[in-house]
């Protein structure tokens, strides 16, 4: 397995509000479910984006986890050919605006 994930987001922003779902969130979520070993973290950062775009969630979490998949190996042909095929699923303007991030995530390349 590569490095461990390790999440501090929930308790930096909800710990004194919502300590419960930032433990959810930190522990359980990213201390236990994004390391656990059965599938990649590639491919957990490929489902993670098709799953907000189907959503609809193309905000700042949808731009964390685009960045976290190409952090993880996905390239920017891979991110295209992922976005156009969830757009076939799960409708166009969530593909427009999921491309509209992804772009800005990579630019340099």
């Amino acid at each position: 397995m590569s490095e461990k994930i390790v999440q501090t987001a929930g308790r930096d922003q909800l710990g004194d509000f919502a300590p419960m779902f930032a433990h959810l969130n930190d522990d359980i979520l990213f201390g236990e479910v994004w390391n656990e070993e059965a599938i990649s973290v590639k491919t957990k950062c490929i489902i993670t984006v098709v799953s907000l775009i189907a959503t609809g969630m193309t905000d700042s979490s949808l731009t964390y986890h685009l960045m976290n998949a190409k952090k993880n190996g996905v390239t920017k042909e891979e991110i295209a050919a992922i976005i156009t095929h969830t757009t076939m699923y799960a409708g166009w303007p969530k593909g427009w605006a999921a491309f509209r991030q992804a772009k800005e995530v990579w630019k340099d390349q």
